[in-house]
């Protein structure tokens, strides 16, 4: 005799059910992988964070269309994410972000990936994380040759600028401290407002990575009356910042970025941008790779570690 079974009794044993998956460790379908690949599965789409002012790296052309070295790395990136996901296409939304805000907005989901001139430091991976590393820099500054500041010591005094938000502003806060410099530290908004500020008189210099500052030299409308000084204060390896505590997404932003080291595209992607002229005003920043980025080429490393690089 086959025994009828209650629709109450049916729910019942459901619900005891999922509670004993629950317990026992099962994954019920309710509560898939919230990590960032299955974000972009759901939404179908990703959002990069760009910066505005971070000439070649990511910055608008005269369009006001983002543009650069690390957000052409960061296409063939989205290209491997497609793959992944076996997805034939994905919307590419673009959201500016600033040295103050490009942290917050990945860490709360507004941006999936951020593609700028973003400095790997053990401070920030506290935070976030990083992929291989795509290009090393120094932090130097930038003032007028006719006020012939070369070192750190000339600008005992005397008031300087660097963004918001950056390791350069909290590297001079230090040194101003530790070396009794006496200086008058602003910060501004965003790497373009800080060299105005030397430009208008109102920072002696502007504090930096040297590559972004030979960029807003070079695109300036007056180049040659602009020194980056020799001395170097610090050793800035840049990446791709991704969320933190998210193995899966960082496996295929890892991968993609070694695929392009090892097949050599990276020196090709290097070139359009450092050794071509570029947008918009078609200036040839004519800066060779140098020494440690090819190490890191050959060996890629997400290191934070500066001695890494030296």
């Amino acid at each position: 005799m086959t025994k009828r079974i209650s629709i109450k009794q049916v729910l019942r044993t459901s619900a005891l059910a999922g509670a004993m998956a629950l317990a026992f460790g099962a994954t019920p379908s309710f509560a898939q992988d919230t990590g960032t690949l299955a974000k972009i599965k759901s939404s179908g789409s990703i959002t990069v964070g760009h910066r505005d002012a971070s000439i070649p790296f990511s910055y608008l052309d005269d369009k006001q269309q983002p543009m650069g070295y690390s957000l052409d790395l960061c296409a063939k990136v989205i290209d491997a994410i497609k793959a992944e996901l076996k997805m034939s296409s994905l919307k590419v939304l673009m959201q500016p972000v600033t040295g103050a805000t490009r942290i917050p907005l990945l860490a709360n989901g507004t941006i999936d990936i951020e593609c700028g001139s973003t400095t790997n430091n053990a401070a920030r991976q506290q935070q976030v994380a990083y992929t291989m590393t795509s290009f090393v820099t120094a932090n130097r500054f930038i003032s007028k040759k006719a006020d012939n500041l070369k070192t750190l010591s000339d600008l005992k005094g005397k008031t300087v600028v660097s963004t918001s938000g950056t390791t350069n502003i909290k590297q001079i806060t230090e040194l101003n401290a530790a070396q009794n410099l006496g200086l008058n530290i602003l910060a501004a908004k965003d790497h373009a407002e800080s060299f105005l500020m030397v430009g208008t008189g109102r920072a002696a210099a502007f504090i930096m990575d040297d590559i972004l500052l030979a960029g807003l030299a070079a695109n300036h409308p007056t180049p040659d009356q602009w020194q980056i000084s020799a001395d170097a204060l610090s050793v800035e390896p840049y990446g791709i910042m991704l969320r933190k505590d998210d193995p899966a997404f960082k496996k295929v932003v890892d991968g993609a970025m070694t695929a392009m080291m090892k097949s050599g595209e990276i020196n090709k992607i290097y070139a359009k941008w450092f050794q071509q002229p570029i947008p918009p005003k078609g200036i040839n920043l004519n800066i060779p790779m140098g020494d440690a980025l090819k190490r890191v080429i050959a060996n890629p490393t997400d290191s934070p570690d500066p001695a890494v690089y030296k």
